[in-house]
């Protein structure tokens, strides 16, 4: 791949190039000269996030985006993609330094070390592309961008809506914990429409205190990664301490390659990757309660 030989002339060789390419993309109107400055700015950026070494993912893969999605998701389109993302193990950033980090000259590195230019260079070539960008982090855990680009074939107004003969209905119980209010509030009204009841929590601490006294209704937990005061890993552990037939599922903007159940060793019933793809997330929920 070009990309993977002009990066490794200016990576060293402590970071490992991690190449996740679905050999099955939708034909997107893309230039491929400004998708390969893309991956440039955003891999130069990764190298000087991981000063001690790390590993750099880039991933290809078909996503749809639904309205219900694009609702609380400003600038995202309802329709089918393919995406594009860079993900590093590196220092990662505060929600302040996110919220700043497509502006013109803003940049976290030393002086005389960069402009300053490089993501609003990305966020610029995206919008030309009529696509769609977010980033991921958290500090000590690395950085995720995800960038869409709207399939060639179909019209960017196009809307594809879930429909009840698509995917399974419930009426299970559901805690879904996540720090982030966007996604917590997507899910419950996502589930909820789906027949579930659903209990949300902000962070680990907080979700093991409602399993806890609700343990005997909820029939699935949906648990972030990385939140503050307990993280999902250990929330995990001592929801798995206290039954160890748990069902778990792990949620993350990380992509992984395990998508199965417990990947990680961790007990886990599988892992569902941010942002939901909303009928992955109902058809993978289904499937785990429906498991003896």
């Amino acid at each position: 791949m070009e990309f993977q030989s002009l990066l490794s002339r200016t990576i060293p060789k402590t970071i490992k190039i991690d190449l996740q390419l679905n050999g099955d993309l939708e034909l997107a109107q893309a230039d491929s000269s400004q998708v390969m400055q893309i991956l440039m700015n955003l891999g130069v950026n990764a190298r000087d996030a991981m000063p001690d070494g790390g590993t750099l993912t880039v991933q290809t893969r078909n996503e749809q985006l639904n309205e219900e999605y694009c609702r609380s998701h400003l600038g995202a389109r309802p329709g089918i993609y393919v995406t594009l993302s860079v993900s590093d193990t590196g220092i990662g950033m505060d929600k302040q330094t996110l919220s700043h980090i497509f502006e013109p000259f803003f940049t976290t590195k030393e002086v005389g070390k960069g402009t300053g230019l490089g993501l609003a260079i990305v966020y610029g070539i995206v919008k030309q592309h009529a696509g769609y960008i977010t980033c991921y982090s958290e500090p000590g855990h690395g950085t995720t961008f995800k960038i869409y680009f709207p399939a060639a074939e179909i019209g960017k107004d196009t809307v594809f809506p879930i429909t009840n003969s698509a995917v399974q209905r419930g009426n299970e119980t559901i805690l879904l914990v996540d720090d982030d209010e966007g996604v917590r509030d997507w899910g419950k009204e996502l589930l909820s429409s789906f027949g579930y009841t659903i209990l949300t929590a902000v962070n680990g601490k907080e979700a093991l205190e409602i399993y806890l006294t609700e343990k005997e209704r909820i029939s699935l937990v949906i648990l972030d990664r990385i939140m503050p005061e307990m993280d999902g890993k250990q929330c995990l552990a001592e929801i798995l301490d206290v039954d160890p037939n748990a069902r778990v599922l792990i949620s993350s903007g990380y992509p992984t390659k395990g998508l199965s159940g417990d990947s990680d060793g961790s007990g886990s019933s599988g892992f569902v990757e941010k942002p939901y793809d909303a009928s992955q997330l109902l058809k993978m929920v289904r499937d785990v309660l429906d498991k003896s």
